[in-house]
């Protein structure tokens, strides 16, 4: 188990840097790692990965010393079992709904006394070879990163207490999702959009856990640090969007 080096940035108040991408090609993870970004993020909500194609993910992240994070559609705990043994270091997990889901989504993270995650003979754990787990344990406890999801404004009337959840690190908001579940198919520029995303990001600066959200550029990025944002996070198909027009206006 490493350090895990974005969740030290975070608890230091420095702001962080990932992208999120359904690939299962190692090679990206490696691309995002070399450029400089803190973490890449698997979506394996929307994406369809095996777990083998998962471990090699996370294999490509430590080579270049990216924190390797992981979105999962569902809080089952086999599900995240699975992908913590692989060696994933945080989870960004939609759909909670109260507390008691977020308690939920932190006790399958931790290692008991603190949660119910089972120990094996895993690659997390070094296969339980040369680790002491006295050890072991509590430091895996504290290099998880632990993120639900915001996407949804019915949470507002009980969001301070999910974030009050002992073992929360930070959420996340997607305000596509948001916007599409307040009734704006075509995106959250809506002042009415805006305006839960400040009260969301409000009430997670309030528990002391960190606000994050999606940016598409860096002139978006700016604008979500200013608000109050550490966690920004860009899509692999917006960034090679992006890079791709500023490079082809070259063209005669």
């Amino acid at each position: 188990m490493r350090e895990n080096k974005t969740k030290t940035k975070l608890k230091n108040g420095e702001p962080v840097f990932g992208v999120i991408s359904k690939s299962s090609d190692p090679l990206v993870a490696e691309l995002v790692g070399l450029a400089g970004f803190d973490y890449y993020m698997v979506d394996a909500e929307h994406g369809l990965i095996n777990p083998e194609q998962m471990t090699n993910i996370v294999r490509a992240c430590e080579s270049v010393d990216v924190t390797p994070l992981a979105r999962i559609g569902q809080p089952d705990p086999k599900l995240i079992l699975a992908h913590l043994d692989a060696g994933m270091m945080g989870l960004m997990i939609p759909g909670l709904n109260s507390a008691d889901s977020v308690k939920q989504f932190v006790a399958a993270c931790k290692y008991p006394p603190h949660g119910t995650r089972g120990l094996g003979l895993v690659r997390a754990a070094r296969y339980m070879t040369n680790i002491d787990p006295v050890a072991y344990v509590p430091f895996a406890n504290e290099q998880i990163l632990i993120l639900p999801q915001f996407e949804d404004a019915a949470l507002l009337p009980h969001f301070a207490e999910m974030m009050a959840v002992d073992g929360v690190d930070g959420c996340v908001i997607g305000p596509r999702d948001l916007s599409l579940a307040m009734g704006y198919v075509d995106g959250a520029n809506h002042a009415e959009v805006q305006a839960v995303i400040d009260e969301a990001i409000g009430i997670m600066r309030a528990a002391g856990v960190a606000a994050g959200i999606t940016a598409g550029s860096a002139d978006a990025a700016r604008q979500q640090l200013a608000r109050g944002a550490t966690i920004i996070l860009n899509a692999l198909p917006a960034l090679i969007m992006n890079s791709s027009r500023d490079f082809l206006a070259a063209r005669p």
